[in-house]
């Protein structure tokens, strides 16, 4: 497709710090195309006003501040209000190599789609919690591996910390629904119902830094777990046997200790397997036995907090017939 015209969206929540080095990382694009940035600060007492006005002169930047509605209103919100016919959006905990742009401005020239998602990569300056919990969050041998790590994925489902998307589908969907989180695979999967094509671009990846700490993090996918079973119900046609791996594995642990202790060791022994080939794999990519080490760590807190939501959830919607935002308000943006 001719005419390609970028806008980044980029919503923010007292981050300052992490918008400056996301607009850093712009600086250094490769190449010379024209392009915008939108920022959308969503109700945050902490700015980034001053950070930005310091790029003005050398970016494109439109900068906006609107009351605390949630990251999918505000993306929705700097989609409005941007002048480009192509939309990238980014989380602001993220850092883009150089290359970035061209990668996806080449990739849509010779295979449009009107939804893309990229993967998310560890920098080597990250800390070595942050490459842990990468590691979790994008190796094929955990969930991470959903998220896109293959060159072709049936219907694939982009996320918002690195998505692109045509004014078009904006304006055909609607954009962002109030979940969150969760509520870019349910625009994903509202796309693919409009006849829209997503895909994965495995060359536009984004360096992800996941300021969180071990306690954030199990609190964060146990949100994502309590979420998929809620999109399942809205959308029926994405329930798969995978998203109940986490909650079968963990149960497996289980049993499995139990089991060990009556005498019986083969199923212990097969996730202590599991585990080491983890180890391995973790340490292959980082170089860094610390990270391979907390790696194993960041599994099994991927995997019981997921697990446990997903069950949670699916017992609350499909046993007890709960209504979703009355069960679980804290996932819901008014």
């Amino acid at each position: 497709m001719d005419g390609l015209q970028f806008s980044f969206i980029i919503p923010v929540y007292n981050r300052p710090v992490e918008i400056k080095e996301l607009l850093e990382s712009f600086l250094n694009f490769e190449g010379d195309d024209v392009f915008e940035i939108v920022i959308v600060e969503d109700g945050s007492t902490l700015t980034s006003e001053s950070v930005i006005e310091k790029f003005n002169s050398q970016l494109n930047i439109s900068y906006y501040f609107k009351t605390n509605s949630g990251p999918g209103d505000s993306r929705n919100y700097g989609m409005q209000k941007a002048r480009g016919n192509y939309y990238i959006i980014l989380d602001s905990d993220v850092v883009l190599p150089l290359n970035y742009l061209s990668e996806v401005k080449t990739y849509l020239l010779k295979n449009y789609v009107d939804c893309f998602g990229g993967p998310d990569a560890a920098h080597h300056s990250f800390s070595n919690l942050q490459k842990a919990i990468n590691f979790a969050m994008t190796s094929f041998i955990t969930t991470g591996g959903i998220r896109g790590g293959k060159e072709q994925v049936e219907d694939f489902q982009p996320r918002s910390f690195n998505m692109g998307l045509s004014k078009k589908a904006f304006l055909a969907s609607g954009g962002f629904g109030k979940i969150h989180p969760g509520e870019d695979p349910d625009l994903s999967l509202r796309l693919h119902k409009l006849g829209f094509k997503t895909a994965l671009i495995k060359n536009a990846f984004v360096y992800h830094k996941r300021r969180i700490s071990w306690s954030k993090f199990y609190k964060q996918v146990n949100k994502f777990g309590l979420v998929r079973p809620i999109l399942n119900q809205w959308h029926p046609k994405s329930k798969s046997l995978v998203y109940w791996f986490p909650t079968l594995f963990i149960l497996g642990l289980l049993v499995s200790g139990l089991l060990f202790i009556l005498g019986i060791k083969f199923l212990l022994y097969i996730y202590f397997g599991y585990f080491v080939v983890a180890f391995v794999l973790a340490l292959y990519s980082n170089k860094n036995i610390t990270v391979a080490i907390l790696a194993i760590l960041a599994i099994l807190i991927q995997f019981c907090g997921y697990g446990l939501g997903f069950l949670k959830s699916t017992v609350q919607l499909e046993v007890f017939k709960r209504n979703p935002k009355e069960t679980f308000p804290q996932l819901f943006f008014k």
